[in-house]
């Protein structure tokens, strides 16, 4: 990726995070982010294109963020809750509410949003799955929880901007992490 190129997109992802995106147009967000619409187009293609490439970039740094707290020494309880903190923080709103509309989007094959797809569950079930073989996980194992990891998370968020209820949804995913760490320790006593 180009210099100039990363420094709109750096500038997009703090701009969406503070101001979210609603119904700008690309000369809009261009004209936001001190630039021309013609070099939106140049770098991204499209609008769908560079809320794309914002969504995979916050995306990018949830996992640095996630890989980080593996290397803490957390626990394995304390990781995952320290992880749902960090991606339930209000000002994370905006972008957690861009992705989802991305995904729908994709999901209806809107053109320029299509390859939002690729590895949406894959490079977040990879690496969980990593951590929890780190953590005592077989592997078949390992890989059915972290997808049913991602699963849980994805849906909490969504709930989470549907409802608004920060205790119910903090609540549940307290629940899943403890299920989670009885199964690890119920697979441990197996193995």
């Amino acid at each position: 990726m180009s210099a100039a190129k990363e420094k709109l997109l750096a500038a997009a992802v703090t701009w969406c995070a503070e101001h979210g995106v609603g119904e700008l147009s690309l000369r809009q967000l261009a004209t936001a982010l001190g630039t021309s619409h013609r070099m939106l187009i140049y770098h991204f293609e499209s609008k769908a294109g560079l809320l794309v490439e914002v969504v995979r970039e916050v995306e990018r740094r949830q996992r640095a963020a996630f890989a980080e707290l593996d290397r803490t020494g957390a626990s394995p309880a304390s990781a995952p809750r320290e992880f749902w903190r960090r991606l339930t923080d209000p000002e994370l709103a905006p972008l957690i509410r861009l992705f989802f509309e991305l995904y729908g989007q994709a999901l209806q094959g809107r053109p320029g949003t299509t390859d939002f797809l690729d590895g949406i569950v894959t490079s977040w079930t990879e690496p969980m799955a990593d951590w929890l073989r780190a953590n005592g996980f077989p592997d078949a194992a390992a890989k059915a929880q972290a997808r049913l990891g991602v699963a849980v998370t994805r849906g909490l968020l969504l709930d989470l901007l549907a409802t608004g209820d920060r205790a119910a949804v903090d609540a549940a995913m307290a629940a899943f992490i403890l299920s989670t760490e009885d199964t690890r320790r119920r697979l441990a006593s197996i193995g």
